[in-house]
């Protein structure tokens, strides 16, 4: 895994710049591993964002959590972007995320779906638009802090 600058990126469908606090490619995430994720939203948070697929222009899971950002609060988005071009958003009720609370989720993926567990213990899928079974590209942007990543 080669941990890339800090760069700007855009991740969100409205074309908003953020700047990406982690970037990772040339990982390994395939089709039956687990990819956990814990992280410390910020107390003033209002976003972040976790994007994983082959590259900036191509994100096959795209997963916005907004504690009140571009006219929504408590709200979970996904998304995917394919050769740059952003697809239709999905929404979910569920938001277990505090501003100032680390937490812990976890992401399995095969080529229709990823499969979410999220910190409550609540699980949710996104179709998997890309359809391929091993990625290699990992973001992270917003107002929260990475406390760690694993994948098995």
């Amino acid at each position: 895994m080669t941990p890339l600058p800090t760069e700007k990126v855009s991740h969100s469908r409205h074309n908003t710049l953020r700047t990406a606090k982690m970037k990772v490619q040339n990982m390994t995430f395939k089709e039956g591993q687990e990819f956990k994720i814990r992280l410390k939203p910020k107390d003033d948070c209002n976003s972040f964002a976790i994007n994983i697929g082959h590259d900036s222009d191509n994100i096959a899971m795209h997963f916005n959590p907004r504690f009140d950002a571009e006219g929504e609060t408590n709200t979970i988005v996904f998304n995917s972007l394919s050769g740059g071009c952003w697809g239709d958003e999905h929404r979910i009720p569920d938001f277990p995320f505090a501003r100032g609370e680390e937490c812990k989720f976890y992401i399995n993926f095969n080529y229709e779906q990823f499969y979410i567990k999220l910190p409550d213990g609540t699980m949710t899928n996104f179709p998997n638009r890309l359809g391929d079974v091993k990625y290699q590209f990992f973001s992270v942007s917003g107002d929260a802090k990475i406390v760690g990543i694993k994948i098995k």
